[in-house]
């Protein structure tokens, strides 16, 4: 599916996020950002004319973030016919969540003595049970990103926040195209509640359980919706 100027809509209006200092990391900010959004689904051909046109950027500026988000495994580079946003494979999802268990526990298990500073996870948590009560399930959605950034976070850690921006970033790919926010998210937004409790509490070990229930319990239902909708190949 190629994208049109037509399709751009509101793209353009990301222009004044470049300021002065139009780069290619940024322009890769505004396409990671617009991709992880959905704007861009999975299989989508990103016109590199439109695009820079939308933005303001030069063609070599686009294809250095184009070049970027490839590295981060968002695009995809097919020879003579363009770049793509990236179809993940069964295998790719259940690689996300083994490096999320392994990141997300870490970062918990090693959070020292309570208090823990919480109110960036308080407020993922309470803006995902307004958006359930308003049935804006797409909000829930991304209340629930928020949530697990916010708990990595806590790490204090710009390299692991880097690290788990890419890894929620590559892992929407597959949500847009199971997508069915409801579904994938309303059974945890009670579990987002318990780990936030558990961490109020100072209760560490208990957050540590039960968030890698919750990312095996959310593995399994993924994998399961996702590989009846692709087929699995490499990408």
């Amino acid at each position: 599916m190629a994208t049109t100027d037509s399709g751009l809509g509101g793209l353009a209006e990301d222009r004044a996020l470049l300021g002065r200092t139009s780069t290619a990391e940024r322009v890769a900010d505004i396409l990671r950002t617009r991709i992880a959004e959905g704007f861009f689904p999975p299989g989508d051909r990103l016109a590199e004319d439109a695009i820079g046109k939308a933005l303001g950027v030069s063609r070599n500026t686009l294809r250095e973030a184009f070049r970027l988000l490839t590295h981060e495994r968002l695009l995809i580079h097919e020879l003579n016919r363009g770049v793509f946003v990236r179809v993940l494979a069964v295998e790719d999802v259940t690689d996300i969540y083994r490096t999320r268990r392994l990141v997300e526990c870490a970062v918990v298990q090693g959070l020292g003595a309570p208090p823990y500073r919480l109110d960036g996870l308080d407020a993922a948590v309470a803006d995902g049970e307004r958006a359930a009560k308003e049935s804006d399930w797409q909000g829930v959605s991304t209340a629930n990103i928020h949530f697990h950034r916010e708990l990595v976070a806590l790490a204090g850690s710009a390299r692991t926040d880097e690290l788990m921006r890419g890894v929620l970033a590559e892992l929407r790919l597959a949500f847009h195209v199971v997508a069915d926010p409801h579904r994938l998210y309303r059974p945890y937004l009670v579990r987002n509640r318990e780990i936030l409790e558990a961490l109020r509490a100072g209760e560490r070990t208990d957050a540590v359980r039960l968030l890698a229930g919750y990312l095996d319990d959310s593995r399994a239902q993924l994998v399961e919706a996702y590989g009846k909708l692709v087929t699995d190949a490499p990408a």
